[in-house]
């Protein structure tokens, strides 16, 4: 892939605590300039980063329930749909993980698809599932939920957590939710050739803060 359609796969991510306002309209005019196909922000800059990108191509993303996943249906519906009236177009929320890893299933299930049907013809649905804290039998479990739950994509990891995405957690959940749900890699993505194992692994997105490194061929040593 020529360095411009890797840009184009590439959710370009600020998700810090201490991320201020000129930081963020940084991120909105690399992502302008590169091609990225969104900024990731959290949803207190929605706004910000909506008015900085509604001429452009470029889409606004955010995260939901993040970084923990520990809150309820209720509340990250809520999240959810307050994003998206701010001008949020896609939405990447943390599943419950407890949850999954005490076989709740439905509750699994009744979480992701809160923000689903709060998202419904409006932003596309990313579920991260963490894939670090996760057994190899708990991240095919996640990945099918987030499938009957009527999810867009699934997402290795929230980058806050133990670890990130790996070629083989990437390539396990390409074969769980088959050819026609996306699979997104982040956390850990810092180079192109990274991102290259990554889409050969069966990535069809990139969450990296390290973007504009990764579309100069250089590398970085950002965390997410």
């Amino acid at each position: 892939m020529s360095n411009q359609q890797v840009a184009k796969i590439i959710d370009h991510t600020l998700l810090k605590a201490d991320a201020t306002k000129e930081s963020i309209v940084k991120l909105c005019e690399e992502a302008k300039a590169y091609g990225f196909a969104s900024v990731c922000v959290n949803p207190a800059w929605v706004k910000t980063a909506y008015e900085l990108l509604k001429d452009t191509e470029v889409k606004v993303c955010t995260v939901i329930g993040f970084p923990l996943g520990a809150t309820t249906p209720e509340a990250k519906a809520y999240e959810a749909k307050n994003a998206i009236e701010n001008g949020a177009t896609e939405v990447d929320m943390v599943i419950n993980i407890g949850a999954l890893k005490d076989k709740q299933d439905d509750l699994v299930e009744q979480d992701i698809k809160a923000v689903v049907d709060a998202a419904q013809g409006k932003a596309l649905t990313k579920v991260i599932i963490e894939t670090c804290l996760l057994t190899e039998e708990e991240k095919v479990r996640a990945c099918e939920i987030a499938v009957r739950a009527g999810a867009d994509f699934v997402k290795t990891s929230t980058g806050f957590s133990t670890g990130g995405a790996t070629a083989s957690d990437v390539a396990l959940m390409r074969k769980t939710v088959g050819p026609d749900v996306g699979v997104k890699a982040s956390g850990g993505v810092r180079s192109y050739q990274d991102v290259q194992k990554m889409i050969e692994a069966g990535a069809t997105r990139i969450g990296a803060s390290s973007g504009v490194a990764i579309v100069k061929g250089e590398a970085s040593d950002t965390d997410y």
